[in-house]
This record gives C-alpha cells, structure tokens and sequence, in this order.
C-alpha cells in the first residue's frame, strides 16, 4: 500500500485545533468515524492511548506517528494532521509537534502495519519532506507532496 492511498485528503487535516494529545487524538479519530462513517472511536482511542502509554510516539524533531491496532477495524487507516501553533505532546525530544501521521490496523493486519510505519520512516529521514509538507494550504497540496516523496523513494529503490 503506498502512502499518499493511505492517508487521502479527506483523511488530511491542514490546521488541528487541538493544543495537547489526547485532544489531538479525539480531533483526528472524529474526523476519521465522521469520513469513514465509523462507530468504533472509542475502540480506536483506547488502542491509541495504550500503544502511547508504553513510550510516547513523538518520535523525531516536530513529528509523531501515533498508532494502534484494534479488531474493530477491517483494514488499515491513516490520517495526517498538521498543526501550525505546535501542539504538547510529551514528545521524546520535549518539544511541540506540528506533524502528525496516525495509523491505526486491525491486528490482522501486523505486518501491513509495520511496512507502512517503516517506509513513512524513510521518507521522515529527509528534511526537506517535513519542511514541504509543513508549508502545505490545505489537503491537496499535502497529498501532492506525499505522492512526490514517495515517488522519489520507489524510485530510488
């Protein structure tokens, strides 16, 4: 599955609202069961906070990639949240998160899973990606850069 499939526009939010973690993840989660016309928020909330508790997900300078499984999906889900005032996550490096990509997996689906949260790790290790995507106006143009970026990573392969 490539990433810019993963995370459509619809499931892009250029500007979160939220100002700390768990508001971010109930921002993110609503906006998936309303596009996805989903009842399983909370079920999906509780797999977040758990995979959270173990360590945080704000794993690299301004970025999370918060995840979890749960059996009350059938396939594996994206959304992309960009924050432009930085938002407290309790980040490893201490410091506020603008960009944030939530993967959530039915436990069938482990290795899907971890495909998809090592190829966003390749495209993480370029700089310029985070600065591109940041400078983004809305879901259009955050999805033209994903596709770009990955383009360029199946290229190199």
């Amino acid at each position: 599955m490539f990433l810019y499939e993963l995370f459509p526009p619809e499931l892009i939010k250029v500007g979160l609202e939220a100002e700390d973690k768990d508001e971010v993840f109930e921002e993110m989660v609503d906006q998936f069961c309303q596009i996805e016309r989903s009842d399983t928020r909370e079920e999906i909330l509780e797999a977040l906070r758990a995979r959270e508790a173990k360590l945080s997900t704000g794993i690299r300078k301004g970025i999370a990639v918060p995840h979890g499984k749960t059996n009350a999906l059938q396939k594996v889900h994206g959304i992309l949240g960009i924050s432009k005032r930085g938002i407290d996550y309790d980040a490893l490096d201490g410091q506020p998160v603008y960009l944030l990509f939530m993967v959530l997996s039915p436990w069938k689906e482990s290795e899907s899973h971890l495909r998809i949260l090592k190829r966003l790790a390749q495209l993480l290790d370029n700089a310029q990606f985070f600065t591109d995507l940041i400078a983004q106006r809305d879901a259009q143009g955050v999805s033209g850069v994903i596709k770009k970026y990955e383009d360029l990573l199946i290229a190199l392969d």
